[in-house]
């Protein structure tokens, strides 16, 4: 297996990306439409993503609205929030289903944080398994010199270094994002 910088960066990047959508699921006592994004609603003798049943949208910064396409899953919609696991109390209006946004304690501030923390720390290990694959391809390429190799290593050490770093900044952005009243 050659050394392949491109495929570790865009490895690399990817664990990124799936923790920011991990992120994105947390409550920060703010709403957004991607709070919802986990939801599944149970319509037409299957599970469907609550955004192929309506329009998710936030019309006021403490308030969700879904817009359900069809008025008989309404109620299958209002279940499938309620169950969720997120804290959430819909509220129906016709084909409209309001959810209010409740403020968050300090206790499920606190539990919020430790959840970033090992999605974060998940990413981390995730990268420097990238990371080790990328060093072991640059040790059993036997046609690179020994000063390759080093160049190498110290090239894949700083793609490792900048993700770590990137995923921090996002541990500490998503912290004050969930810990500010």
């Amino acid at each position: 297996m050659a050394y392949d910088k491109a495929d570790i960066k865009r490895r690399m990047d990817g664990a990124i990306e799936v923790l920011q959508k991990e992120f994105s699921g947390l409550r920060t006592g703010r709403a957004s439409a991607s709070l919802l994004d986990p939801v599944v609603v149970e319509v037409y003798g299957g599970k469907m993503p609550l955004n192929q049943i309506g329009t998710v949208s936030v019309p006021e910064p403490r308030m969700l609205s879904v817009q359900v396409w069809d008025a008989g899953n309404v109620k299958a919609t209002e279940k499938a929030i309620r169950d969720s696991g997120l804290g959430l109390n819909p509220m129906p209006e016709g084909n409209n289903i309001r959810i209010p946004i409740p403020d968050l304690n300090e206790e499920r501030r606190a539990e919020l944080s430790k959840i970033a923390g090992k999605y974060a720390e998940a990413a981390r290990v995730s990268v420097r398994n990238v990371r080790r694959d990328g060093m072991d391809s640059v040790k059993k390429d036997d046609a690179l010199t020994e000063d390759d190799q080093k160049r190498l290593s110290d090239e894949v050490q700083k793609l490792t270094d900048d993700a770590v770093k990137r995923i921090d900044d996002m541990l500490s952005d998503k912290e004050k994002d969930i810990m500010t009243v």
